[in-house]
Order: structure tokens, then sequence, then C-alpha cells
């Protein structure tokens, strides 16, 4: 697979605090355009990306391989999407409400981040759309931003936290139809169709008894005391732990 194809998911993936990436097409096609290059973005000192990574082609659809992503094309969601607010609002992603539900604080994924970590650092000063795919800075550039991320710092105050995530499931271990293991990540596509996220972005979780009718790519809630734990699975590599207590269908958190 191309160099350049896949820094561009990383990218398109690294905007998941905050922003909201659609990618188009096929996991396993050509870039639809621009073959030489991987993004009309830039990621100069003028700020985090915000453009469009069109040379990213990744959906889950009818063609994929992963058990699971080849249902979940009736869903709402794309590679790239982040849980939605609600059905009616499908313009912002999630927000957390801080509530407590059954003792368990509801949290976004951005808590799980140190404040001053930057997922983006591997790409300062990169200019993906002046590299061709044969450029050695393309080449050093993945394997920078895949080590990076891998190695991605946590936040210790997480350790023992009761909380309540929701999050797109990964399946890792079933036993038939029942799910007893798999990783829980932020937006739709991860680890399957684009490089997976930080790894202070990816929570492995056991549940406490076997979750029947999820799927990979499902929409999730999960509670549970987190743990800061690193562990690394076929799928990715994850900083944070669970045993879950509940793993429920996504809906919108009550803001009121």
């Amino acid at each position: 697979m191309k160099t350049l194809y896949w820094i561009g998911g990383i990218v398109a993936a690294g905007l998941l605090v905050g922003t909201g990436v659609r990618l188009l097409g096929h996991a396993d096609a050509p870039p639809a355009a621009a073959p030489t290059t991987a993004a009309t973005a830039s990621t100069g000192s003028g700020g985090p990306l915000a453009g469009a990574v069109p040379a990213v082609t990744a959906r889950a659809d009818a063609g994929s391989t992963v058990s699971g992503v080849a249902a979940a094309t009736s869903a709402p969601y794309q590679v790239g999407d982040q849980l939605k607010q609600s059905p009616a609002v499908t313009d912002r992603p999630y927000q957390a409400s801080g509530k407590l539900v059954n003792g368990y604080q509801e949290i976004a994924w951005e808590a799980l981040i140190p404040k001053d970590w930057d997922p983006m650092a591997p790409f300062k000063g990169l200019k993906l759309d002046q590299l061709t795919d044969d450029d050695p800075r393309a080449d050093a550039a993945l394997w920078k931003a895949k080590k990076y991320w891998k190695d991605a710092p946590v936040d210790s105050a997480m350790e023992g936290k009761p909380v309540r995530l929701p999050g797109f499931v990964v399946s890792l271990d079933r036993e038939g139809e029942a799910l007893k293991e798999f990783l829980l990540v932020p937006y739709f596509g991860a680890c399957i169709h684009v490089p997976p996220p930080p790894a202070n972005q990816i929570i492995h979780v056991r549940s406490a008894k076997a979750v029947k009718n999820v799927r990979t790519m499902d929409a999730v809630w999960i509670s549970g005391v987190l743990k800061v734990e690193r562990s690394d699975s076929s799928m990715g590599a994850s900083s944070y732990s669970m045993k879950a207590v509940s793993v429920e269908p996504y809906t919108a958190p009550d803001q009121g």
C-alpha cells in the first residue's frame, strides 16, 4: 500500500479531537485523485490541519472482509465519523454531559489525553501535498507517526476513575455470538480501514459478562473503572483498560 495513502489516513484520524472528518471511497481502492499526493492540507505553522484529505479513500462497505463491518453499512456512520450528538444533530459530535450515571461519570475522549500532548506533532512543517510517494520524507514521517502514536502518553489522574464513555467496538474475542473482549475507539473505522488512533485513544475492554448482539463498529456505552494499563493486540496498542460492568447500545447523552 502506498506510503502517502497511509499517511493520509493517519492525518485524517489525527483530527479526531474536536474535528469531524469524512473519508470517502473504498478501503482497498487506489486514491481517487492526485495519486502522488496525500492531502491538500499542510501542517505548517498556521495551526492544526483543518482541510480534507481527498487521497484517502476508505469506507466500510459490503466489500469489507472484516467481520461485522459489512453489515454496518446501514448505520449512520462512515469511516472517520465520530459519534453524533443525536439523530437530529448530525453536524456536531458527541459532547459529554459530565453527569453521574449509576455511579459512573460520563467523560469525553479528550479527557484521556494529557493537555500538553499534540497528536499531530510528527507532521508539523510537513507539506503533504508537495510530496510524492517515493519521497523518503514521506516514509520517514509515516514511521515516526506510527511510533509516536503507539507511545502516546496517558493522563495518570484517570487511574481508578469510575467512568462512562461511548465509542465504537473493535472485536477481539468472541464466544459464539457473545463478545467477551474488544477495543473501544472514538471514530468509525479506526483499526479497520485506517491506522489505529493514538494508544491513549484506545481502551482495551473486557466485559464482566459476555455481551450479545454487538458487532465490530457498533456504537456502545461502556461503564467501569478505568485503569492505566498498556496492552498490544493485532488491531492496535492501547494505553487504558477497563473491566466493563455495563455495555449498552449508544444513545445521545442527556444534556438537560
